[in-house]
Order: C-alpha cells, then sequence, then structure tokens
C-alpha cells in the first residue's frame, strides 16, 4: 500500500487506507487546524527528532468506555491515603515535558510511564502547547509535597478533547501511583462530564489492566463518530 504525501491543506486520505503497521501519510504540519482534522479522523502524529512528520491510525486501536474502567484495589488504597493533590490544566507545559524526559515502561518497566518520550520534539511540545491555548489540549496533574512543604509534580498525562472523546498522548511518573492516580481522576472527570470514550492509541498491557480494549479500527471509527457529536464545548478545565 502507498503512503500518502499531504498537501498543503489540512486534508488526510481516508484511514482505512493506512498501511498494515498503521501508517497513513507523511508530511503537511503540527499547525491546530491539521491536527484537529487528524484527530476528528482518529489520525496522530508520531515521529522521532529528525524523521519527516509521520501520520498513523493503527488497527486495532485500544478505547476505555468509562463504564470498562478498572480501579485496582491498590490504586484505590492510593488514592483513599489523599498522597496526591489534582488539578486540571495547571502544569501542561510542564506535564509535557515530563513525558518527554520519561522512558518507556518507566522504573521497573511496569508501563507506569507508557509511551517512550523521543518523539515528543520541540516543535510537538510547542504545537500541543497551541492546542492548549485554544482549549482543546488539556493536562491532569497530580501533586505531592516536598520536604519544604512546597508542591511537587509527581506525576501526569497529557491529550487533546474533541466532542466526547479524550486522545490520551503521554504520561509520566516520578512516584510510584502518580501516573496511575492521575489516569483514575482523569476517567473520573471525562464519566462526569459525559465522555464517551478515552482514546489509549496503542495497544498496551498496562492500559488493558485499567479495562482498555482493543476495537478493529472500523467499530473504533463508529465510536469516535459518536463522540464527536457529544455537544461538551473546548476551553480550559478548571
Amino acid at each position: 500500500m502507498p503512503v500518502y504525501r499531504l498537501p498543503e491543506e489540512p486534508f488526510f486520505p481516508d484511514p482505512a487506507l493506512a498501511e498494515p503497521n498503521g501508517l497513513l501519510a507523511v508530511g503537511g504540519d503540527l499547525s491546530p487546524s491539521r491536527l484537529l482534522s487528524a484527530y476528528a479522523l482518529g489520525i496522530f502524529p508520531w515521529f522521532g527528532e529528525g524523521d519527516p512528520l509521520l501520520w498513523w491510525s493503527l488497527d486495532p486501536r485500544l478505547v476505555i468506555r468509562p463504564e470498562w474502567f478498572h480501579l485496582p484495589r491498590s490504586l484505590a488504597k492510593t488514592l483513599r491515603q489523599g498522597r496526591f493533590v489534582f488539578t486540571f490544566d495547571c502544569a501542561f507545559a510542564q506535564v509535557m515535558e515530563g513525558c518527554a524526559v520519561t522512558p518507556r515502561g518507566g522504573e521497573g518497566g511496569d508501563g507506569e510511564g507508557e509511551g517512550h518520550g523521543t518523539w515528543i520534539t520541540d516543535s510537538m511540545k510547542e504545537a500541543y502547547q497551541g492546542l492548549h491555548e485554544l482549549g482543546h489540549a488539556h493536562s491532569v496533574e497530580a501533586w505531592s509535597e516536598g520536604p519544604d512543604g512546597a508542591p511537587l509534580l509527581a506525576g501526569g498525562m497529557y491529550g487533546v478533547a474533541l466532542g466526547g472523546c479524550f486522545f490520551g498522548e503521554s504520561m509520566f511518573y516520578r512516584q510510584p501511583d502518580a501516573s496511575k492516580a492521575a489516569l483514575a481522576t482523569l476517567m473520573a472527570r471525562l464519566a462526569h462530564e459525559g465522555f464517551l470514550l478515552l482514546d489509549c492509541q496503542q495497544v498496551t498491557a498496562h492500559m488493558q489492566r485499567f479495562g482498555g480494549r482493543a476495537l478493529p479500527r472500523r467499530r473504533f471509527q463508529r465510536l469516535l463518530d459518536q463522540a464527536l457529536e457529544i455537544p461538551i464545548p473546548h476551553g480550559r478545565w478548571r
């Protein structure tokens, strides 16, 4: 199958035309209009430093609907202990930077720092900061108390929200359970706000432990279309 070179306009080919590994297109830019067009079709950018801009539509696709979310007992205990304080959109740039320097699997290889940070290039940081300022990209932060009583960013995650779909991009932690607790907090918010699904993109055992299910691309696209019809306004999360 061919890989499509994108024109200057924010246009994408049908995601069903992607290669078996999910690669669909190359080129274009990371402008807000192109990024939002991509996410609305279930397409996302993923490339390394020095590589061309690559666009992907994976099959299968891992998603978590709020009613599927599984909260492990150990994590529920952590949340009850009140080890972390959670905020939204208070440290977006710091969360992206934390994800950028966190290796896949984090300490001990437990998957908590899911997503190797080398693909979060300076251009990606700038692009998603732009989406954040437009109210489309969001972060959830887990804070702990430092030795001097000042808050420390213990972990978090970020992603893009369109309609009733949240596209999770990456997560990181500096203290055990911090990113997992941030995920649980995000899922609670998504359920409360009426979101239909969290898109986890890649199939990983880590996210499957939280109720993630691998769906064929066609079924994912149908769910995404339903989610985009949910009239959840964009804007900064408080």
